[in-house]
C-alpha cells in the first residue's frame, strides 16, 4: 500500500490484496449490484464510487512515473484451484519493491462470444490474463525483479492455459510465441510471408514467415 493519499495511514507500506471494480451498467442500480459483495466480508479500505471512465484508466499514473525498471511474466488461466491460490499467497508475500504487483484481470465476458479461430488470440476461453510484475526504480535492483517475476511465474505456470497475452511477455523465445498464437500461429505466418517475406518488421514478439 503506498505511502501516502488517499490511502489511510495505518495501511501504509502493508502488503494487500485488492479488487479495482468496474460496473459499466446503469448508475441506479449499482447499489443494489454492490450490497452482495460489501455483506460478503468488510475490506480494509473501500473506495468504490461512481468516476468517469478515463478517471479509471489513470488511477494508478501516479504510483508509476516514467522511467521505473519493469520485469514481465504472463499467462492466461482457466482455472484458479485452491493450490494454485496458495501459491499466489506465498510468492505475493515475498514482492520485491513496493511497485511489484500480480494482476488477475477477468477477460471472459464479452470476449468469449468470439471463437478462438476468428482472431489472432487463441485464449478467449480463458477466465484470467495473470501478470506478474517486477518494478523497481533502481537499475542495481534488475536482478531481483526478475528473479521473483520467473520463480513466481514457473511455480504457477502448471495451472495456466498455456500462453500469455502478448503484450506482457518478455523475450521468451519462439516456443512462448507458439504457445500464444496457438493454431493460429501458422496462418499468422502465412500472413507473414506474404506482406513481410524479409521479415523487417522483426522488434516484437516475432513471427517468422514461412
Amino acid at each position: 500500500m503506498p505511502p501516502g493519499p488517499p490511502f489511510p495511514e495505518h495501511l501504509h507500506n502493508k502488503k494487500m490484496c485488492g479488487i479495482v471494480w468496474c460496473y459499466t451498467g446503469p448508475i441506479r442500480k449499482a447499489e443494489k449490484v454492490f450490497k452482495p459483495i460489501r455483506n460478503f466480508k468488510a475490506p480494509a479500505l473501500d473506495m468504490v464510487g461512481p468516476i468517469p471512465h478515463p478517471i479509471l484508466q489513470s488511477l494508478h499514473d501516479g504510483l508509476y512515473p516514467p522511467g521505473l525498471r519493469w520485469y514481465w511474466k504472463a499467462d492466461f488461466v482457466r482455472t484458479l484451484p485452491d493450490e494454485a491460490s496458495a501459491l499466489h499467497v506465498k510468492h505475493a508475500a515475498n514482492m520485491p519493491s513496493m511497485q511489484s504487483t500480480m494482476h488477475l484481470y477477468p477477460v471472459n465476458g464479452v470476449a468469449s462470444r468470439v471463437k478462438n479461430s476468428a482472431t489472432p488470440w487463441s485464449y478467449r476461453d480463458a477466465m484470467w490474463a495473470a501478470v506478474m510484475v517486477g518494478v523497481d526504480p533502481d537499475a542495481a535492483n534488475k536482478g531481483k525483479i526478475s528473479t521473483w517475476a520467473k520463480e513466481y511465474w514457473s511455480a504457477l505456470h502448471p495451472y495456466s492455459a498455456g500462453g500469455a497475452y502478448i503484450n506482457f511477455m518478455m523475450e521468451e523465445g519462439e516456443n512462448r510465441i507458439r504457445a500464444t498464437y496457438g493454431k493460429n500461429y501458422n496462418r499468422l505466418a502465412k500472413i507473414k510471408k506474404r506482406y513481410d517475406p524479409a521479415n523487417l518488421f522483426r522488434v516484437n514478439q516475432n513471427i517468422k514467415p514461412t
